[in-house]
């Protein structure tokens, strides 16, 4: 049984349909999956998966929505292989938009479990560096095997909390978030979801986007992310930084249904920036929820 807080349905409800949210919340999500083109094209897997449909992801070329005879992806010969990733459509998102190139200092500063990091690789054609970075050593373990399961060679694993000495060419920040656009993968959110909660997170998301900042080399790309529709963890902390630095979004233009940034909450107003970033819910797309922006140093 599903149950929604009064308190989650009160705040939610002011920045969308909470009917629709609530029903994509506790629906299924459809399978998806990314090509390592590091090890098999397109094409290639398309052909050994024959029995299988694939749906494009329209904001990713090496992305599909997949249905066949077996849901269990991840028990199958060719996921043990690396040919392709298990990875949720709305997730491939962030290192589209930081576009990470072949020659370039990459930090991906909360990597694990490396759905992301195994992407820029590849995206990289495992040439320049990545920097796979956590904060915590239990999560390495599944980082450690993802990347060698996919074959990459281009990637650093640390185990830091800050890079003061260091400056990258561009930053993936996936920040821990309270996972409230991806309920639908995890119902346990709903049970433990509170207003404190989230506001730790954005404490702790704050500190983080100042740290990446200034680890970014001048005229460098941030890139920060959440599986969170709440406007605390992402607008606020976008606006947070664009208070603190002298940041500047750019606007973010992929094939994809999104929804208004929210710039009002509590009788706080968000600078009007932040209508550069983008937002969608999980019933725009049948996705999870995430929010991305795009920051020039």
């Amino acid at each position: 049984m599903y149950k929604f807080k009064e308190k989650f349905l009160e705040k939610y409800s002011k920045f969308t349909d909470i009917n629709r949210f609530c029903e994509y919340c506790v629906k299924p999500l459809n399978k998806s999956i990314r090509v390592n083109t590091l090890k098999i094209s397109v094409k290639e897997l398309k052909e050994k998966l024959n029995n299988y449909n694939f749906r494009q992801v329209p904001w990713c070329k090496e992305g599909f929505w997949i249905k066949g005879p077996r849901t269990d992806l991840g028990n199958l010969p060719e996921h043990s292989l690396g040919y392709f990733y298990v990875q949720e459509a709305a997730s491939m998102i962030p290192p589209v938009v930081l576009n990470p190139r072949e020659n370039e200092l990459i930090l991906d500063l909360a990597a694990a479990p490396g759905s992301k990091t195994t992407q820029m690789a590849a995206m990289m054609n495992n040439k320049g560096i990545i920097v796979a970075n956590d904060i915590k050593y239990d999560r390495l373990k599944a980082l450690s095997i993802n990347l060698q399961r996919c074959g990459i060679l281009n990637t650093i694993i640390t185990l830091r909390t800050n890079f003061k000495n260091i400056k990258f060419d561009k930053i993936l920040l996936d920040a821990p978030c309270s996972g409230t656009g991806a309920i639908r993968k995890s119902l346990m959110t709903l049970k433990i979801w509170n207003n404190n909660m989230i506001r730790k997170l954005a404490n702790d998301q704050k500190r983080l986007i100042l740290n990446s900042f200034d680890s970014l080399n001048d005229d460098c790309v941030l890139v920060y992310s959440t599986c969170s529709v709440d406007p605390e963890e992402n607008e606020e902390v976008i606006d947070f930084l664009l208070k603190n630095r002298d940041a500047k979004l750019e606007k973010i233009d992929l094939d994809i249904k999104k929804s208004p940034v929210i710039l009002e909450y509590e009788e706080k107003n968000y600078n009007e920036e932040i209508k550069k970033c983008l937002r969608i819910w999980p019933q725009d797309n049948d996705t999870e929820g995430f929010f991305v922006a795009k920051i020039r140093k």
